[in-house]
């Protein structure tokens, strides 16, 4: 196994697993946790995200394949998609991508998964399709206040590391996730996305 991201909730290896090239997310403990409740939280954890991951593909959107769950050491061993990630893309493409971003966030949110940690670095495009990776912090909810919260962050990453395309992107964003979840829904998480840069938890952007 190789370490390629040392995380604050798990550690990423990339390994091989039955000749396939894998990703290995192991949840660490965390020394500052009664060890029950932490074994207890990460164990929680793990069996959310892989459940997540099989559910999320049957909605239509490409995720990595769920090979072994190890319960004992909080693990997940994956499909290792061999793209690159839509952060490291030339920034034309990362404009025309950005619409096939939306439509697979606003299947989350139609389906009531919200994704808790949407960035460029986990979309990933290989073979001409977008896969959708690290659902770590996801979780069930059909509140429009937490697909807000979702859309807030992307917003916010398009802005930060991307700002001389965000207009664009952020345009194309809108328009694949207002296709999926209807103009109704798309107009009530839109107003919420103001709210919440009303509110001045974040630096608001154009």
């Amino acid at each position: 196994m190789e370490l390629v991201k040392k995380g604050a909730e798990a550690d990423i290896y990339t390994s091989i697993w039955n000749n396939f090239k894998t990703i290995m997310k192991i949840r660490k403990p965390k020394n500052y946790r009664n060890p029950t409740l932490d074994k207890n939280l990460r164990k929680q954890r793990t069996i959310r995200e892989s459940q997540t991951l099989m559910e999320v593909k049957s909605f239509g959107i490409p995720t990595p394949l769920v090979y072994f769950v190890n319960l004992r050491d909080s693990s997940i061993i994956m499909q290792r998609i061999p793209g690159k990630p839509i952060h490291d893309l030339p920034n034309s493409k990362i404009i025309s991508l950005s619409r096939q971003m939306g439509n697979h966030v606003g299947l989350l949110h139609k389906n009531g998964i919200m994704h808790g940690d949407l960035t460029t670095s986990n979309f990933i495009l290989f073979q001409d399709k977008v896969y959708v990776i690290d659902f770590g912090l996801s979780q069930k909810t059909i509140k429009p206040e937490d697909h807000a919260v979702d859309l807030r962050l992307i917003k916010e990453i398009l802005n930060s590391a991307h700002a001389s395309i965000m207009e664009e992107s952020w345009k194309n964003f809108l328009s694949g996730y207002r296709n999926v979840v209807g103009s109704t829904t798309y107009s009530k998480i839109i107003k919420l996305v103001s709210e919440i840069e009303s509110r001045g938890r974040y630096a608001t952007v154009v």
